[in-house]
């Protein structure tokens, strides 16, 4: 006898009951779907005892199906035309069935569960999206059920998949039905019940839908009493409140829009209390976590509300502790987790970390590694075997594991900006610090003796990550106690086999890095044998060791393998606890992810490189290039200049900070110094050409070196005179200077300082070099002296390359930057640019610009920066002593060109959600600036100016298509063909919708004909 097929079996396993329902139901729906070729199926009945009796079928069935029988090919099928029914029926309108229709579909959404996203449901979901509006709250209610059942059980890696529901979503502006069903809340005109699941609805929708967000934040009639009411609200409607502004905190407008004022800020501490509900206070630290996102967010979080902050943190890392509990309480565990990622804003510099000392946060970390408080011998560097087990103890029950990381993190955070006097006996005893520093100490030491196993998957090398990290920068922190303290510790650690590990290491890397391609599992095991070698080379007992090691040519070969692969590795890549296990897609943010980027195995290969390279030093006692030092090693000849090469590459391209710093105190050794850029490379002519030199600085044998006054007053105000730098900081601190009006530029008086004998013609050289361009080179007889006088002259970045010393975590690449020049020092300005109120000619069309502001400069950086104004200045301008310069151009355009001769940088506009909503005719405005300095920079031979405006405007092209329509004409009557034709390739394929719709009667017949060309060019090519 043959088994019974699939779908027999199947049929049987519906009982009788459910299969008379199941024929009910049939037979009703039948009355409206009918069967239309080539179309598929489609509802058609209007009569409402009709719409009545299926509706009533469908929520019959379904109080009789359960999840299992969804897969049932009889069920399957019905829930097609289930869905379909609803649909019309929703839109019917008929208030008899209306009402139940509703709560029937949400019956039928919430049984799908996650297969609801394999049937259409792009129609259902818009139908919905309009009856939010329903003046009935149980319809509107309803409604808003089913679009979170279905709108949540969509992911990061399915929204792709499902556009038409987003579009759904948009055309039956479900989120500005949402936003006036909230206002009724707010004037008392709907119920507590409708004003929770919208703002549960619209949590959802913001936090998958990006574009949805600007909508909200910016709506300033519900922003504003939605903070008034939280405070009278219960929790659970409270909780719902905070998830909201976190769902807006992820579009950087929104998070800045939501800092304003500091009142959301100051709400959102009062829930971070720990007078309020666990899942209260959950919702708040989440809060806060985006706001911090950025230094900027954490910084005015922090300027508003520090000390409460840092006090509510702690509270919830170590209140549990109150109760004499033992362990955490599991129904505390996700408010401790969430206090330590909040606590990640050490990662910041400011004045919390200072706080954060004061509360004691040493203890409050000690306390989420061990349960209770253990005997510790000082003397001794490693811990008791048996609380050692406790932080090894990765997968038991002991401590609470998931926030390991987060301490360790906390930790490395708080040694890497601590200052050099730090004495923790000043906050209380240093016995918890200590015990930190020790448990670190003694993991890092095994983890790194461990690291060169091959099956380095079962080590949970990722899961170590963050204790190496923390006591590779509490190794190198400012603060002198903790630095001294870990070097001892792991010193004594490492001494059992450190050799024969290290060894190990150093042929794991090399094998690693001759492999073809480099797995992403490889990524966690690289970090942490660098971190080992780093800290290994940083304790002076290895560095004898390694220094006759292949050790750099290793190092070398993997910065190279960097370079010459698109090999990105950020630190939430390797650390699981970085990880975004929420889904969040956040939008409108530029950010670099902390100091480093997505540079993490070539930041870490440069600051081993820096220490390695530091060791010829400090084993020789004298400053040695390169050179000398390599030759010890054995490397080939051209790898000095090959690494030379790389270093000059990583040091002036588009690096993160981190990776650029270390760079740079890697090119210290060749008697390299600072950070090369356009605009250094354009102001030192008016260094060696001394053109428009104002000041004489007059050395003690009488040579002397003419420079000019507004350069140093912004870069190196410590070799002008005592009073000139008065005057200079009494300008700084006066508002008024800024908005300073100057009828006519002034004519400086050239102006003698004599300096000391102290201060060499050869140092000074070097040092304007720096101050002029922001980088110099010099040997090492005039390193010695340059050491000295950069330091007499506050130049700290410059200081701190000439002693090699390791950067300090988070700090920023100096660039050079006249803008404070621009703003503050206008009475040194000898020039006047006047944007041209005048017709600007063209081949093809006169441009007339309404207004003629004018703006007051210096002279040489002009002269420095563009030929065409040299030129002028040295000729006829000059004869003539006229002041000002009329620029063909609109004050837009201006300001832009001024900021670029004062910065090196083009302002380019930001291309988010703010300039999504600007108007067209807006937009244009914003863009007609960057087609202006394209066809100035063209006779001004600006090449620079010429090629970021261009790149400016082919960004904004593809942003609409009526922009780039308008930008057609606007650059043709500048005569920018090359923007007419990128213009033209962009909005070609949409020709036959354009022509239709009339919109390309807005440009002159002429490009109308090229956009027809380009079209029928681009079909017969095949690119349509």
């Amino acid at each position: 006898m043959k088994p019974p097929k699939m779908g027999e079996t199947k049929n049987r396993s519906l009982n009788s009951h459910m299969m008379t329902l199941h024929q009910r139901l049939r037979q009703a729906l039948d009355l409206g779907v009918m069967c239309q070729d080539n179309k598929g199926r489609r509802w058609e009945c209007t009569n409402v005892e009709v719409q009545g009796h299926v509706v009533r079928s469908i929520a019959s069935f379904l109080e009789c199906i359960s999840s299992d029988l969804l897969r049932h090919q009889l069920v399957k099928n019905s829930i097609v035309d289930m869905v379909l029914a609803l649909e019309k029926i929703l839109q019917s309108g008929n208030e008899m069935v209306l009402n139940i229709a509703a709560s029937v579909t949400v019956k039928l959404i919430e049984l799908l569960g996650n297969s609801v996203l394999q049937y259409d449901v792009s129609n259902l979901v818009g139908t919905l999206s309009c009856l939010l509006s329903s003046q009935r709250s149980s319809i509107s209610v309803s409604s808003a059920i089913a679009l979170n059942c279905i709108l949540s059980k969509m992911t990061l890696s399915n929204l792709g998949r499902h556009h038409k529901i987003w579009q759904a979503i948009e055309e039956g502006d479900a989120v500005g039905n949402i936003l006036h069903a909230v206002q009724g809340y707010i004037n008392g005109s709907q119920p507590i019940e409708c004003f929770k699941e919208m703002l549960t609805l619209l949590r959802t929708i913001m936090w998958q839908w990006p574009p949805s967000r600007y909508f909200v934040w910016s709506n300033a009639v519900i922003m504003s009493p939605l903070q008034a009411l939280c405070k009278n609200l219960e929790s659970s409607v409270v909780a719902k409140v905070l998830r909201l502004y976190s769902a807006l905190a992820l579009c950087s407008n929104g998070a800045k829009k939501l800092l304003e004022g500091g009142a959301l800020v100051k709400l959102m501490v009062h829930f971070m209390g720990d007078s309020q509900p666990h899942h209260v206070r959950v919702e708040a630290f989440i809060l806060m976590q985006h706001l911090s996102r950025s230094e900027e967010g954490c910084s005015k979080m922090i300027e508003l509300c520090c000390e409460p902050i840092v006090q509510c943190i702690l509270n919830a890392m170590s209140g549990w502790k109150s109760h004499f509990h033992v362990k955490v309480p599991n129904d505390q565990i996700p408010l401790v987790v969430e206090a330590c990622r909040s606590a990640l804003i050490t990662r910041w510099a400011g004045k919390h970390h200072s706080h954060f000392w004061r509360e004691r946060i040493d203890q409050a970390l000690l306390g989420l590694i061990f349960r209770k408080p253990i005997e510790f011998d000082h003397s001794q560097a490693q811990l008791p075997l048996q609380e050692l087990a406790v932080v090894e103890d990765d997968l038991g029950t002991k401590g609470l594991r998931v926030v390991r990381p987060y301490v360790w993190d906390i930790l490395g955070w708080l040694a890497a900006y601590c200052p050099p006097d730090f004495n923790p006996k000043i906050y209380g005893d240093k016995c918890c610090l200590d015990m930190l520093i020790a448990c670190a100490c003694t993991v890092a030491a095994k983890t790194f003796q461990t690291v060169t196993l091959s099956s380095h998957k079962d080590l949970h090398v990722s899961g170590r990550e963050p204790i190496c990290r923390a006591v590779l920068l509490m190794v190198h922190s400012p603060c002198k106690y903790i630095a001294s303290r870990v070097r001892k510790l792991l010193l004594e650690a490492l001494t059992p086999f450190s050799e024969k590990h290290l060894q190990h290491q150093l042929y794991n890397l090399k094998s690693i890095v001759s492999r073809n391609d480099i797995m992403p599992s490889d990524s966690s095991q690289i970090v942490i044998i660098l971190i080992s070698l780093t800290s290994h080379i940083s304790l002076f007992r290895y560095q004898n060791l390694l220094s006759k090691s292949e050790v750099m040519e290793a190092l070398i070969a993997l910065i190279r393998k960097c370079l010459s692969s698109d090999w990105q590795v950020t630190r939430s890549s390797i650390a699981p606890h970085l990880q975004n296990a929420t889904g969040t897609r956040i939008c409108c943010w530029v950010l670099v992810e902390e100091w480093v980027g997505g540079d993490l195995i070539l930041f870490f290969c440069l600051w081993a490189l820096f220490e390695l390279m530091g060791t010829f030093y400090e084993n020789s006692h004298q400053e040695v290039n390169f050179s000398q030092a390599s030759s010890g090693i054995e490397l080939e000849s051209k790898e000095d200049e090959n690494l030379l090469y790389m270093l000059h590459k990583i040091n002036s391209t588009g690096f993160s900070p981190g990776v650029r710093w270390f760079s740079a105190c890697c090119l210290s050794f060749f008697g390299l110094y600072g950070f090369p850029c356009c605009l250094g490379e354009r102001i030192k002519k008016a260094l060696y050409e001394n053109e428009l030199a104002d000041v004489d600085l007059i050395l003690s044998n009488g040579h002397h070196l003419r420079v000019h006054k507004v350069i140093l007053m912004v870069t190196c105000p410590s070799l002008l005179p005592p009073e000139v730098q008065k005057s200079c900081e009494k300008m700084l601190e006066d508002d008024s200077a800024e908005q300073c009006d100057i009828e006519q530029p002034s004519r400086s008086i050239r102006q003698e300082v004599r300096l000391s004998s102290h201060v060499s013609h050869g140092a000074l050289v070097k040092l304007l070099e720096f101050v002029y361009m922001g980088c110099t080179q010099a040997d090492d007889n005039i390193g010695k002296q340059l050491k000295s006088l950069s330091k007499r002259c506050n130049m700290m970045y410059l200081s701190d390359l000439l002693y090699r010393k390791t950067p300090k975590w988070g700090t920023q690449i100096p660039s050079l930057d006249f803008t404070l020049a621009l703003r503050t020092y206008g009475h040194l300005s000898d020039t006047i640019l006047e944007a041209n109120p005048a017709e600007v000619m063209s081949q093809n069309c006169t441009i007339c610009f309404l207004s003629s502001p004018h703006m007051h400069v210096h002279r040489i950086l002009l002269w420095s920066s563009c030929t065409y104004l040299a030129a002028l200045f040295q000729s006829g301008m000059q004869d003539s002593k006229s002041q000002i310069v009329k620029v063909p151009v609109g004050w837009k355009a201006l300001c832009k060109l001024v900021s670029w001769f004062y910065t090196g940088e083009l302002p380019k506009p930001s291309l988010d959600c703010l300039w999504k909503h600007l108007d067209t005719q807006d937009q244009l405005l914003e863009i007609q600036a960057y087609v202006e300095l394209a066809w100035l920079s063209q006779f001004w031979l600006l090449e620079d100016v010429h090629e970021e405006s261009y790149n400016v405007v082919l960004s904004c092209l593809k942003t609409s298509h009526q922009l780039a329509l308008l930008v057609t004409k606007s650059a043709a009557d500048l005569t920018q063909w090359e923007i007419v034709e990128a213009a033209v390739n962009y909005i070609a394929p949409l020709y036959p919708q354009m022509r239709d719709t009339g919109e390309l009667e807005a440009i002159d017949e002429e490009l109308r004909d090229l956009v027809r060309a380009t079209y029928v060019r681009l079909s017969q090519e095949g690119h349509l």
